[in-house]
């Protein structure tokens, strides 16, 4: 059975496989630190699990081979940024690579504890208005094709949590804050929206994402650093790292085998969530499973069954 179990884990670990963290500079696309990473690692399948627009800076976890199965699992957690908003002038996009829309002087007449107040109180929000240049879709078609086009954009609303909030510095029409929030905020919208509480407009100048989870950009590879396979593969964490903030229960060889061919295995009387259940053998991932009723039921297996 132990021979069973290493021979399966092998064959699902063929190739270079886990999490890569980058630090994305200004300039390139998400998708052009992908493809710098499939390239230096000869063509393995790569994702990434949330972008940043090209003008930003900071973290990107990308999934490398088949860890790119566990990317939902990174995509809800909390983020970390650092931004700057520019009080006085609005633009299309909400940010300052757009056209600007609405010029106001006024914002020289404002002090700290205005911009402060203004601050919370879209802290304190719990929905905003998706900008009209997002990926998001209205009938079918992304908004930002629509906005290009100039035709009418009904920007739904989404749900949004900030954690923290920390103004940094106020200089002249810049504000610069600290922000943790949930997944699918968009700061371009929070800065658009302080700016019309203030009434004088403002757009997202300056991005970067400090942190996913318990993620740090202070750990991640150099963009320059990507050509190199070998400095890649060094770089790789492993899978295991992806689901380190789920549930977990650790198995024994036969429950192993189980997981490996989808049969549900017993839970525990502690293992009482909603969650999905990270299920390890001798510290490996071998699948993800629902907890229910008292059994663990695999949704996902990650070694080959049988072999």
């Amino acid at each position: 059975a132990r021979g069973r179990v290493r021979a399966a884990s092998r064959m699902g670990r063929e190739g270079d496989a886990g999490l890569l963290l980058v630090g994305k500079p200004e300039g390139p696309t998400s998708h052009d630190i992908v493809e710098r990473v499939r390239a230096a690692l000869g063509g393995v399948r790569v994702g990434h699990t949330g972008t940043l627009d090209p003008f930003a800076s900071g973290l990107l976890i990308l999934c490398v081979g088949w860890a790119t199965r566990l990317a939902e699992y990174l995509t809800l957690l909390p983020k970390v940024y650092r931004a700057t908003l520019r009080l006085g002038a609005r633009t299309d996009t909400d940010d300052r690579t757009g056209r600007v829309v609405r010029r106001e002087g006024a914002w020289s007449l404002l002090d700290r504890s205005a911009v402060e107040a203004a601050l919370r109180a879209r802290a304190e929000a719990t929905e905003q208005r998706v900008p009209a240049y997002s990926a998001r879709r209205q009938a079918g078609v992304r908004l930002y094709r629509l906005a290009r086009r100039g035709a009418p954009v009904d920007a739904p609303w989404t749900s949004i949590r900030v954690y923290r909030l920390d103004l940094l510095e106020i200089s002249g029409p810049d504000v610069t804050f600290e922000i943790e929030c949930s997944a699918g905020t968009y700061l371009r919208a929070f800065a658009r929206d302080v700016g019309e509480d203030l009434g004088v407009g403002a757009h997202l100048r300056r991005l970067r994402r400090l942190a996913i989870g318990a993620f740090r950009v202070e750990e991640a590879l150099a963009e320059r650093d990507l050509r190199d396979r070998g400095t890649v593969v060094e770089a790789l964490r492993p899978p295991e790292d992806a689901v380190a903030h789920l549930p977990r229960i650790d198995v024994a060889e036969p429950d192993a085998l189980r997981v490996a061919r989808g049969q549900p295995i017993g839970g525990s009387a502690e293992l009482r969530t909603t969650a999905p259940v990270a299920i390890l053998h001798e510290g490996r991932l071998v699948g993800i499973g629902d907890a229910a009723d008292a059994w663990v039921r695999p949704v996902k297996v990650f070694c080959a069954p049988g072999a």
